[in-house]
């Protein structure tokens, strides 16, 4: 592999033994399970089954969330024409242009949101009465928790890495309102900027037993001129359990990145 290409990517990888047996071909796997993949199963209150602990959902490799460059690395629905503000459109670029050395991500932070769901590493989902929680593999190994017992976000959230998230159910979509950001992450690999102002509501459909479709919409009017949105989908692997990852411990990928 080459190094320098590579990127925070590759200390993701090496950070997991569990990658190489459970992440997905990109453009392969999704669409043959897909075709042969039954209705999404329900829980007993008739919400769909977004996992609960019997396997996992595993990410593809999103590295562009506008999916602007390798089709097979960004598999997008649809390439959106990103609307920066001119300072977040320079960051961008020159990000692109040293080839993201500067990645939180390969310093073992973590990535955020939206770019948790875009990593490749797999999660897993829990529904409760009055939450769900997402358990993440990657990105130092967190969880996330999305209330939705009705309360609203704090009125002065404390800015973190995950933000605060409320969710509601839409009919089978579960849609999720996140606030409270940090500037401490990207959007995704390919370096889109954000600042303190952004606001995430994504959303998420089983379509059938075998595919989660996410959707998400970016607003940050300190970053971009507009909101935009992006959207893909995630496979499932039944009976997939989450791994120990420790980015921290013996990151040997550092002395690689390019500028080091």
């Amino acid at each position: 592999m080459n190094f320098p290409l590579a990127g925070a990517l590759l200390v993701c990888v090496l950070a997991s033994r569990a990658v190489a047996q459970t992440v997905p071909v990109a453009g392969r796997l999704p669409e043959r399970a897909a075709q042969a993949a039954g209705p999404a199963p329900r829980l007993p209150d008739g919400r769909p089954d977004l996992g609960n602990g019997k396997g996992a959902w595993n990410p593809r490799v999103i590295a562009n969330l506008a999916g602007v460059g390798d089709p097979g690395r960004s598999p997008v629905e649809t390439i959106v024409d990103v609307p920066f503000q001119a300072w977040a459109k320079a960051v961008y670029e020159q990000r692109q242009a040293d080839l993201q050395q500067h990645d939180p991500e390969s310093r073992c932070l973590p990535p955020g949101i939206p770019r948790l769901m875009a990593t490749p590493f797999p999660f897993q989902i829990f529904q409760q009465t009055d939450r769900v929680l997402f358990v993440f593999e990657g990105g130092a190994h967190v969880w996330r928790t999305i209330f939705t017992d009705g309360r609203p976000h704090p009125r002065d959230p404390n800015p973190s890495f995950l933000g605060d998230s409320v969710g509601r159910w839409e009919g089978d979509t579960l849609v999720t309102d996140a606030v409270g950001f940090n500037e401490a992450t990207w959007l995704d690999q390919a370096g889109h900027p954000h600042t303190e102002a952004l606001h995430i509501v994504e959303r998420f459909t089983r379509t059938n037993e075998a595919t989660l479709h996410y959707q998400v919409t970016i607003d940050d009017r300190h970053a971009y001129t507009a909101p935009w949105t992006t959207s893909y989908t995630i496979p499932w692997v039944a009976g997939a359990e989450l791994l120990e990852y420790i980015c921290q411990e013996n990151n040997k990928d550092l002395p690689h990145m390019v500028g080091r």
